[in-house]
């Protein structure tokens, strides 16, 4: 079972990394780059680059407030 831990591991790891990086070069250096620039096709609009994360934020959010509510009234329930 070790391995595939490390997989998996090795596997989020590079997922994060391609998606950081992804990130930080439409976010930060592709305002830089004139606008008829061919690189311009692979990247989403400017202003997904806040919508997206803030989405996901939001989304997450709600994700684990649902999460807190449920082992909450399982917790009342086992005591009454």
């Amino acid at each position: 079972m070790e391995l595939a831990d490390r997989a998996v591991g090795f596997l989020l790891s590079c997922i994060s990394l391609s998606i950081f990086t992804y990130y930080t070069f439409w976010v930060i250096i592709l305002p830089f780059v004139d606008g008829d620039h061919f690189i311009h096709k692979y990247f989403l609009p400017q202003e997904y680059a806040i919508l997206i994360p803030v989405s996901a934020g939001v989304a997450l959010l709600c994700l684990l407030c649902i999460f807190i509510g449920f082992v909450m009234l399982k917790s009342k329930k086992k005591k009454a």
